[in-house]
């Protein structure tokens, strides 16, 4: 099965307590791609770019399976710049440049082979940017995830809103699913989430895990502790391109195929923040993952006589 991909291809500064890294490359979609193409057979990716995106970096997707007919190159423009820095816990940063470049008035044009997709992902976008990809698609496909934020939130609420109601996963904070729902019970969020639409929603707590509401059940899955973490940009998608990847790959949207989609997307956020940018996804082997699939396992398994 393959999955389509929307969101940024960008160029990244990042300042953390251990180190920086400049221009480094960046942008939602990348991280989605290059995690999702471990699993399934094609990444569909639409985006835009300037003329000032390396070729290397595009020869690189390119290689791994993702399909780039859909990404815009908009000749003498600059690709979207993002500028911020950690502190040090790591949970939190400052944004110090947004220069949107080419993305300010990004129209997202679906090629005719990407209108039958089987599986989508829609990365953190303005939710109007997100309709026009849903409106431009031929049939419904098996699932549609969405990522969004407290900005649009704030300033765009009722067109979020008209999103939520075409999509099937929500991937969002815990402060984000406590903003949109006016819970701050985390399981009183979801059931008025669901209200809203997606039947599924996955709440990213960072060091802390991540949580599955879909319908009346509930999962956990632990973040991996590690040694150290270098550089959190970008874990979140990588985290989406996981599981988005593992569901297109099996063609299982069940609870349980969902709750093994939650450890893979969580392995593979594990990884991202090991060094900056999208230096340990590039290279990265199968047997890479499972032996970090292993340690998940491991983590959380225990017998109990009750």
């Amino acid at each position: 099965m393959n999955l389509l991909t929307v969101g940024t291809v960008a160029f990244d500064d990042i300042e953390t307590p251990h180190g920086k890294a400049e221009m480094a490359i960046g942008g939602a979609a990348t991280y989605i791609s290059l995690a999702a193409a471990h699993f399934t057979d094609k990444v569909l990716l639409v985006s835009v770019i300037g003329d000032d995106f390396p070729q290397d970096t595009l020869d690189h997707l390119k290689g791994q399976g993702v399909d780039l007919d859909g990404l815009q190159v908009k000749e003498g423009e600059k690709s979207f710049f993002w500028a911020g820095r950690y502190h040090d816990n790591m949970n939190s940063r400052d944004t110090l440049v947004t220069d949107l470049n080419v993305l300010a008035d990004f129209d997202p044009v679906l090629p005719e082979s990407y209108k039958d997709a089987d599986y989508v992902m829609l990365g953190n976008l303005t939710p109007a940017v997100q309709m026009r990809v849903i409106e431009q698609l031929d049939k419904a496909p098996k699932l549609i995830g969405l990522d969004t934020m407290n900005f649009w939130m704030d300033n765009t609420l009722d067109s979020l809103l008209d999103v939520l109601k075409k999509i099937d996963v929500l991937m969002i904070n815990d402060e984000e699913a406590r903003q949109l729902s006016g819970e701050y019970s985390l399981v009183k969020a979801a059931k008025v989430i669901h209200e809203m639409g997606p039947s599924t929603l996955i709440v990213k707590k960072g060091e802390h895990g991540a949580l599955l509401f879909k319908d009346n059940e509930i999962f956990f899955a632990p973040a991996l502790p590690l040694n150290e973490v270098t550089d959190p940009t970008g874990a979140g998608d990588t985290f989406a391109g996981g599981f988005m990847g593992y569901l297109a790959m099996t063609d299982d949207t069940s609870f349980e195929n969902m709750k093994r989609a939650i450890v893979y997307g969580s392995a593979m956020a594990s990884f991202c923040v090991e060094k900056f940018s999208i230096e340990r996804l590039v290279g990265l082997e199968k047997e890479d993952i499972r032996d970090r699939i292993r340690q998940f396992v491991q983590l959380v398994n225990f017998d109990a006589k009750l």
